[in-house]
């Protein structure tokens, strides 16, 4: 039975991290209703950065971590002025092409500026067994992971917040539900989609550092966004209560199933087995959890 609660609250952590990412792509999603394909490159174009800015100027990282923080709000405004700005009332599809080119342009401008090799990021959190846990329970649980999943859950109370309670964050819904009217009524859209896409490349950002951490700063940061898409279609895109439930129900899910289930069919399952759940999931609420959902008529 300990076993079981080590392997479930494991998932539950990462569970946590995989949230976060999906909360980046609901912001964007919510301000632009478009699919943010750049995520996952501003997630490893924050920790590169970060790492990069570490690795040459020979400082701490206290010192790199506002560096990069204001070096993400000015690439976020620049995105909002060079990509967003000229496509306002373009079709979903231009938008979504252009976060295409985005990633790849942010892939390429971080490894060009900082280089593509494998970076070591260190943090003042031990990758240890929780005493407590460990003594109590007989329980293993990493004292990096909880910290890790800690910082995420106060960033998306945080987020969630101030989404739901300022001005700002009315005005976002007003835009998400539709930009011709906020427009009417003096809402400044690309004002408020340059606050959304800040508060995009800080999720970036510190997801960046977490999983750099934990997997070395590389190009393969990029691919953490599409454990993000899994968390998306059960929560639902529009929904960030939605992106913590999905985040949760993927990262327990996957440990689960790798844990009890990849020895029966020679193991390997955690890396497909959240989109198979996603695909079931489609099959019978595809608007997600807590999406809205949409009766057609025929």
């Amino acid at each position: 039975m300990n076993f079981f609660f080590e392997v479930l609250i494991g998932g539950l952590l990462s569970g946590v991290m995989y949230a976060l990412v999906a909360i980046g792509f609901v912001l964007i999603y919510k301000a632009s209703g478009v699919f943010n394909f750049a995520q996952g490159a501003l997630v490893f174009f924050a920790a590169l950065t970060c790492t990069g800015i570490i690795d040459k100027f020979g400082v701490s990282l206290w010192v790199a971590l506002p560096a990069t923080i204001a070096v993400m709000v000015v690439c976020s405004v620049l995105i909002e002025r060079v990509v967003l700005r000229p496509l306002v009332n373009q079709p979903d599809i231009a938008l979504f092409m252009a976060t295409i080119g985005l990633s790849f342009f942010l892939e390429g401008l971080a490894q060009l500026i900082w280089g593509s090799q494998v970076r070591k990021l260190e943090l003042p959190i031990e990758d240890v067994p929780i005493d407590f846990l460990l003594t109590r329970y007989n329980i293993i649980v990493s004292q990096f992971d909880m910290t890790a999943a800690a910082i995420c859950a106060l960033l998306v109370v945080s987020l969630a917040l101030f989404f739901s309670r300022t001005r700002i964050g009315r005005a976002l819904r007003a835009v998400a539900d539709d930009h011709q009217a906020a427009l009417a009524v003096g809402i400044p859209l690309q004002h408020i989609w340059a606050v959304v896409w800040s508060a995009a490349g800080l999720v970036a950002l510190v997801a960046g550092l977490l999983w750099g951490a934990r997997n070395g700063v590389q190009f393969a940061l990029t691919f953490v966004a599409l454990k993000a898409l899994p968390v998306l279609i059960l929560g639902g895109f529009t929904s960030v209560p939605g992106a913590i439930v999905g985040g949760l129900i993927i990262g327990a899910s996957e440990k689960m199933a790798e844990v009890y289930i990849g020895p029966l069919v020679g193991g390997g399952i955690e890396g497909w087995f959240p989109y198979v759940l996603a695909l079931g999931f489609l099959l019978v609420r595809p608007e997600g959890l807590f999406g809205e959902k949409i009766i057609r008529r025929i």
